[in-house]
C-alpha cells in the first residue's frame, strides 16, 4: 500500500473529515483502484467501423459492457454477443466506471459527451473515467478535462492509428495526453485494444495524432504518385506494389492501403490540424487532393480514396490492374 495511504489511515477521524483531505483520499482511492473484468463496468459510445471491433475484445475479455450509437443496427452486432443497449450517452454513463468514445467529428465529441442533458459527463458519478478516443482537437481535449475536474472525474484524450485493420487485431497505435496515473489504471483495458504511448498533458494525445495523420496524409500522396506512375509504365502495379514492399520504399500506408486501392476499397478506416503558424508544403498539397475528392461528392472515403484525385488528374484509371494476393 502507498505510504501516503498508510500515513492517511493513521490520521484521527476528525482530521480525515476536512474537506481538503476528504477529497485527496477520494481521488487517490479512484485513480489507484484496480480495473479488471469483475469490478469495472465500460461504456462506449460509437459502435461504427472502429468502436464495434474495439469492443468486441472488450467483451470477449469479460468486461461487463454497455453502449450507444445513434443507429441501432451499427450496434446488434455486439449486442448479440452480450453488450447492454443504453438509450443516451448520460444513461449509459450512469451505469459506467469508464466511459470510452470514438465518433465522427469533434462536434460529435462535444455533442455526445459534454451536451448538459443528455451528454455522458452529465451521468458519470464521482471518479469516473471519460476516454475519448476519436481524431479530434487539443483545445477541445481540454475542455473535457476542466468540465471533468468541476465533476471530481477524470478525462484522458487517447486517439488511435492503425485503421479498421488494426482495431479488429488489437493492434492499435494509442496516443494518451492526461494525467500519466490515469492512463497507466487504464493500462489493462488499452493492452486489449494495442499498445499505449503516454504522450503527456491533457490534449498532447490529440497532438500526436494530429502529426501522425500529416505522415499519413504526405505518405499516401506518395503512395498514388507511384501507382499511377507505375500504370503509365505498363507495369503490373499489384506486382510492383509487392516487390517493393521489402524495400527501402515499403510502409505501413502500403501494406495496408495498397490492396485496396487496387480492389477499388475506399472505406474509411476512421475520420484537423491546429494553425501554429508553420509551413507545412506536403500536407498543404495532400489538402488540396482532399478537397478535390471533396468537390466529387468523395470526401467521406478514406485517405486511399487520394487515387481518384490522381487518376482524374491524369486522365487513367487502375480499375483493370491485376490485383496480386499479398
Amino acid at each position: 500500500m502507498p505510504v501516503l495511504l498508510l500515513l492517511l489511515r493513521s490520521l484521527p477521524a476528525t482530521i480525515l473529515s476536512l474537506p481538503c483531505l476528504t477529497f485527496i483520499t477520494r481521488s487517490m482511492a479512484n485513480t489507484t483502484e484496480l480495473i479488471s473484468p469483475s469490478s469495472t463496468r465500460v461504456g462506449w459510445i460509437g459502435t461504427g467501423v472502429m468502436g464495434r471491433s474495439m469492443c468486441s475484445h472488450l467483451i470477449r475479455a469479460g468486461y461487463t459492457l454497455t453502449v450507444f450509437n445513434r443507429t441501432l443496427s451499427k450496434a446488434q452486432p455486439l449486442l448479440d454477443i452480450g453488450a447492454h443497449l443504453a438509450q443516451s450517452p448520460h444513461h449509459l454513463a450512469s451505469q459506467s466506471d469508464v466511459v470510452s468514445s470514438i465518433v465522427g467529428y469533434p462536434s460529435d465529441v462535444r455533442s455526445v459527451l459534454l451536451d448538459p442533458t443528455s451528454g455522458a459527463l452529465s451521468g458519470l458519478r464521482h471518479g469516473g473515467i471519460l476516454v475519448d478516443m476519436t481524431t479530434s482537437e487539443p483545445s477541445l481535449a481540454a475542455e473535457i478535462s476542466a468540465a471533468d475536474s468541476s465533476k471530481d472525474c477524470f478525462s484522458i484524450d487517447a486517439p488511435v492509428s492503425g485503421g479498421d485493420l488494426g482495431a479488429k487485431n488489437g493492434r492499435l497505435a494509442i496516443f494518451a495526453g492526461g494525467d500519466e496515473s490515469v492512463v497507466k489504471r487504464l493500462s489493462p483495458l488499452f493492452a486489449l485494444l494495442g499498445k499505449v504511448n503516454y504522450m503527456g498533458a491533457t490534449g498532447k494525445g490529440q497532438f500526436a495524432k494530429l502529426a501522425n495523420q500529416i505522415t499519413i496524409a504526405s505518405t499516401m500522396v506518395g503512395l498514388v504518385e507511384r501507382m499511377v506512375y507505375a500504370h503509365k509504365a505498363g507495369l503490373d502495379v499489384g506486382l510492383f506494389l509487392e516487390a517493393i514492399s521489402s524495400g527501402a520504399a515499403g510502409s505501413k500506408s502500403l501494406d495496408l492501403h495498397g490492396n485496396r486501392i487496387l480492389k477499388r476499397d475506399f472505406e474509411p478506416g476512421f475520420y484537423e490540424c491546429q494553425n501554429m503558424g508553420l509551413a507545412l508544403p506536403g500536407l498543404a498539397f495532400a489538402q488540396q487532393l482532399y478537397l478535390s475528392l471533396k468537390a466529387h461528392g468523395e470526401g467521406n472515403l478514406g485517405t486511399q480514396g487520394l487515387i481518384l484525385a490522381l487518376e482524374r488528374l491524369n486522365n487513367v484509371s487502375l480499375q483493370s490492374t491485376t490485383v496480386t494476393s499479398s
